[in-house]
């Protein structure tokens, strides 16, 4: 989403004050986890549905969407992507941003990945550009595709796990080879292990003085601090994306009986702060001008 912000936005390291409405999506259900870490985690496209649902009601804008196989593993499958959509959008129509994920997962290659978006042609798509690039022999692939997200209007959200990733990405740009204004991306701040905690602290390398300011980031986070990460993420001028996929737990260290409790929590804690969320509509009027 396109912010609002004073001229200081523009200049390298420069956060900016939040005064567009905050967009809050929902991971429910991630690539990795499954009903055994917790019974609530969606698998199949009529429990993706339920959970937008009620993430919807919660405060979500935006649904994060992985599917799975028949043995609830990782999938990347345009009729899978098909089915979870269909299912979502005859439970809720329209209220809710879709992204799919590209997420390889050490399964798929980049081909692969762009081929089953390309199939779905989604609203919204999420790329790690270090699954996309991995080598810079890969630049002119990656930028390939990127143009044909742009003529097809599907909005992308680069995945960034580092600063040094972010720094790449803006040296990308700087060559041409992004054919987006400004590239919507999330900053995740930490990794994916057992037990895994990030910190609000986690995001100042991504808005170190080095660091250009994309204009359109959202903040990702491990563990009991994630609502602590994101509101952070967002009094800084970013968006939030909570859900299973990075955590279980809510901010008391209670565990979360689902998605939406989560997403409320994010929703009370920004609002506390006096900032406004955005519904998808407004979403999709945003990013419209990537």
């Amino acid at each position: 989403m396109e912010q609002t912000v004073s001229d200081a936005a523009h200049q390298p390291g420069r956060p900016s004050a939040q005064t567009a409405p905050v967009l809050i999506a929902v991971a429910p259900n991630g690539g990795r986890r499954s009903k055994a870490d917790h019974p609530a985690l969606p698998i199949t496209p009529d429990e993706l549905a339920s959970v937008a649902a009620a993430s919807l009601e919660a405060g979500a804008a935006m649904i994060h969407v992985h599917v799975r196989d028949r043995d609830g593993r990782h999938l990347l499958d345009a009729e899978a992507y098909r089915a979870a959509i269909a299912a979502v959008r005859a439970r809720i129509g329209e209220r809710l941003v879709i992204q799919i994920t590209s997420e390889a997962l050490g399964l798929y290659e980049p081909e692969q990945q762009m081929r089953v978006v390309r199939e779905v042609r989604p609203e919204a798509v999420s790329l790690a550009l270090r699954e996309f690039v991995p080598h810079e022999t890969h630049e002119a692939a990656f930028s390939s595709f990127l143009e044909w997200l742009r003529a097809e209007r599907i909005a992308p959200q680069i995945i960034l796990y580092s600063a040094g990733e972010a720094s790449y990405l803006q040296a990308l740009a700087r060559r041409g080879m992004v054919p987006f204004e400004n590239l919507p991306v999330l900053y995740v701040l930490g990794r994916y292990t057992v037990g895994q905690t990030s910190r609000p602290a986690d995001l100042l390398p991504f808005l170190a003085a080095d660091i250009a300011v994309f204009r359109h980031w959202m903040v990702c986070a491990f563990g009991r601090q994630e609502t602590a990460c994101v509101t952070s993420g967002a009094l800084l001028g970013g968006h939030a994306r909570v859900g299973f996929e990075n955590n279980l737990f809510l901010p008391d260290g209670a565990l979360a009986s689902g998605n939406q409790d989560l997403v409320a929590a994010t929703k009370q804690a920004i609002e506390a702060c006096g900032l406004v969320i955005a519904d998808a509509d407004t979403v999709r009027l945003h990013w419209a001008g990537i």
